[in-house]
């Protein structure tokens, strides 16, 4: 997926706050779970606005938080971005503490108490549909729609073990469905209509491509991929979907510090909140960013949402992990 973003980086410089000009030298350490474009848009903005040089290791949510687990000896990362709300915080004892510049835009549920992890915009669960393998108004309307045997196949969904998104949806379907036997077989024969993939982005692309007719995924990539010209729509679950925050947090005994605090403060900011909403329609998470700039982008008072609680899913994150890869193997 290409698109152009000219003159949006530089504007982004332009208007950069002083902060990040102390710490015009060097480099910094990002992990991001976002894809190679959004990074590069990020690398490239926070180098004009400061001068500071981003190295960006990109991969999976999960295999990135093993990564940190693995080197909290020796951090080699400074700076996590682009996970879900309920990854960072069940990681959170990998992070130091800081109170990012504009934080107070952010609603409370979407930013950590203690500073520990920012949200910096909103991920909502969709349906994506290529509606050239499938004509439009023909495509599923609901989560239930998707055991439909005749999708078998022909539905893409990220591996919930390298997906803090995909877990979430599978364990907000599990406890709207009343977290019991009946709703793990019901989610059993949603996923063995599936091809089960290792990244998210491998989804995307492959509803946009119409190398999967169907796709389990969120609403920006749908978004993009239609404003590129290809047949994607983004659908909107009737019976209802779930809106989690994605973010960002500094890796505790990062080796560039200084420097990891400035690039947080630059994607909390205002002026990238609103680039990256008008290049690739990631909703913001700041509340003083409009949609204007996301045309056919519902408000989240328009969209159904279904409760979700991530303490408790938190909790029961190894063991519905377990369950979920024993139903994919089975399925299979």
């Amino acid at each position: 997926m290409r698109y152009v973003v000219s003159g949006l980086v530089g504007m982004l410089a332009a208007t950069m706050f002083s902060a990040c000009a102390s710490a015009a030298s060097g480099h910094v350490v990002l992990y991001s779970a976002n894809d190679d474009t959004v990074n590069k848009m990020v690398a490239n903005g926070f180098k004009q606005a400061t001068g500071i040089t981003v190295d960006v290791i990109s991969t999976g949510s999960g295999v990135l938080f093993r990564r940190i687990a693995s080197e909290k000896g020796n951090p080699q990362g400074d700076v996590v971005w682009g996970v879900s709300a309920s990854l960072l915080k069940q990681n959170s004892k990998y992070f130091q503490a800081y109170a990012a510049k504009g934080a107070d835009q952010v609603p409370a549920q979407y930013r950590d108490p203690g500073n520990l992890w920012l949200g910096t915009n909103i991920q909502v669960a969709v349906i994506g549909q290529n509606t050239k393998a499938i004509p439009a108004g023909q495509g599923p309307k609901t989560w239930n729609d998707l055991m439909d045997p005749k999708w078998k196949g022909k539905l893409a969904f990220t591996d919930p073990a390298n997906s803090g998104f995909s877990y979430a949806t599978a364990s907000a379907l599990l406890g709207v469905w009343g977290d019991n036997d009946a709703a793990w077989a019901k989610l059993r024969k949603l996923i063995a209509n599936t091809k089960v993939l290792s990244r998210s982005t491998l989804v995307y692309d492959g509803i946009g491509s119409g190398e999967y007719p169907l796709g389990i995924t969120l609403e920006y990539a749908g978004y993009l991929w239609a404003r590129n010209g290809a047949p994607v729509s983004v659908i909107y679950p009737a019976d209802g979907t779930v809106a989690l925050a994605e973010g960002a947090a500094i890796i505790k005994g990062d080796p560039n510090s200084v420097n990891a605090r400035a690039l947080v403060d630059y994607l909390a900011s205002k002026p990238t909140q609103e680039m990256l909403l008008k290049a690739t329609f990631r909703r913001p998470a700041r509340q003083d960013v409009a949609l204007t700039d996301a045309k056919g982008m519902p408000p989240l008072s328009q969209i159904k949402l279904l409760p979700y609680d991530d303490q408790k899913w938190e909790a029961a994150r190894a063991r519905t992990l377990r369950k979920l890869k024993d139903v994919i193997q089975e399925t299979r």
